[in-house]
């Protein structure tokens, strides 16, 4: 059976979204069809209010709205503390912890010369003047190979500039047994123990 044309064209252009496949892109399309015309418009009109409203901090490369974004703007923050985070959404993840309250800065992206990602496609060079004496640069790449590739680029890069560069702590998930947890969790558990305070 042969699908409209314009079904075919929305099936294309969903299955374009990351993490989207083009089962997934089918049953969204269809999920969209049997939607009410009043739905289809305000998803469309947020989408193109997205677009046009949006745009990358010029310090930080977060998303905003605004002249410089929430976390750039806010004096409170610890000026002293950098935390480098590979896309916008991880700024976000952070956040919900509550537990950190320095800057950001978002290279959009990782290091991955098989995909044609190498340091002038990530936003590095805006990172190095940022950095200085008695400031300390998190860098919360993810685990993958790239992410920690990433990391040690960065590392080799900040430290001749006087920054103090530390990685975040990869362990265990709260609450979680040892023995589903895989060697690689277990050994990064074992590097990054803390000692218990009273």
């Amino acid at each position: 059976m042969k699908y409209p044309p314009s079904l075919v064209a929305l099936i294309r252009e969903l299955s374009r979204l990351p993490g989207i496949g083009p089962k997934s892109a089918q049953r969204l399309a269809f999920h969209l069809f049997e939607q009410p015309s009043e739905d289809i418009e305000r998803l469309s009109a947020a989408l193109l209010a997205a677009k046009s409203e949006l745009h990358t901090c010029p310090v930080c490369f977060n998303i905003t709205d605004a002249e410089l974004c929430d976390v750039c703007s806010d004096p409170a923050r610890d000026q002293n503390l950098i935390c480098v985070v590979e896309e916008p959404g991880d700024v976000i993840a952070l956040e919900r912890s509550g537990e950190y309250q320095g800057l950001y800065h978002v290279l959009h992206g990782v290091l991955s010369p098989m995909n044609g990602v190498g340091p002038e496609q990530l936003h590095i060079k805006e990172l190095l003047p940022r950095a200085r004496e008695g400031l300390e640069v998190i860098l919360a790449t993810g685990t993958t190979v790239e992410g920690d590739a990433t990391a040690l680029y960065l590392q080799r890069l900040l430290e001749p500039l006087g920054a103090e560069v530390s990685r975040i702590a990869y362990g265990l998930q709260v609450g979680s047994a040892l023995e589903y947890a895989d060697e690689v969790t277990l050994g990064r558990a074992l590097l990054g123990r803390q000692k218990i305070r009273s």
